[in-house]
């Protein structure tokens, strides 16, 4: 079956299939999250079969809300599908948009809000092998430097994120 996202065709927003707004390059819908615990950021490395970006190291959680899906209800609904976390509550950040090209052909053009949940205590991480081959806590200062030393593990959405958004979506621990 296919997936119907929100995207902007001749300035209206329609359902159209995923994989078709990633091949035109169309402006579409899409959440973020971040996972915190004080210091620390829970990144994701994607599975080796999704369909773009396999193997690469990615913030939290990053999806796209089903067509008339409310971000709010997509955010913790795609936490839960890919990390097994549920019950965190989520702090909607902002909405940022970027264009980023993915490989294969494939652009991201996506208006994304952005949420952060703070774990505190022991938090439970079930990662669904379709979706996460592996997850590890970082520290902002430790994933920076990551960034810089080995760009190419990790999503050009991560490396927009931590240039141009980090402010908005960290606050404080994001300074220098």
């Amino acid at each position: 079956m296919a997936i119907m996202i929100p995207a902007w065709v001749d300035g209206n927003l329609q359902p159209v299939e995923k994989l078709e707004a990633h091949l035109r390059g169309l402006k579409h819908k899409a959440i973020s999250v971040f996972v915190m615990s004080s210091e620390r950021i829970l990144i994701q490395q994607r599975a080796m079969g999704k369909y773009h970006t396999p193997g690469l190291w990615a913030n939290t959680c990053c999806t796209h809300p089903d067509w008339n899906e409310a971000p709010d209800t997509c955010a913790p609904r795609r936490l839960n599908e890919e990390l097994g976390i549920t019950k965190l509550p989520l702090h909607h950040r902002g909405q940022v948009e970027y264009r980023a090209d993915v490989g294969g052909g494939l652009i991201e053009h996506e208006v994304v809000d952005v949420y952060v949940g703070e774990a505190l205590g022991d938090l439970s991480i079930a990662p669904n092998p379709d979706e996460v081959m592996a997850t590890r806590w970082v520290s902002h200062t430790d994933l920076r430097a990551q960034l810089k030393a080995t760009p190419a593990a990790f999503t050009p959405w991560l490396h927009i994120y931590m240039a141009r958004h980090s402010d908005m979506i960290f606050g404080a621990m994001a300074a220098p």
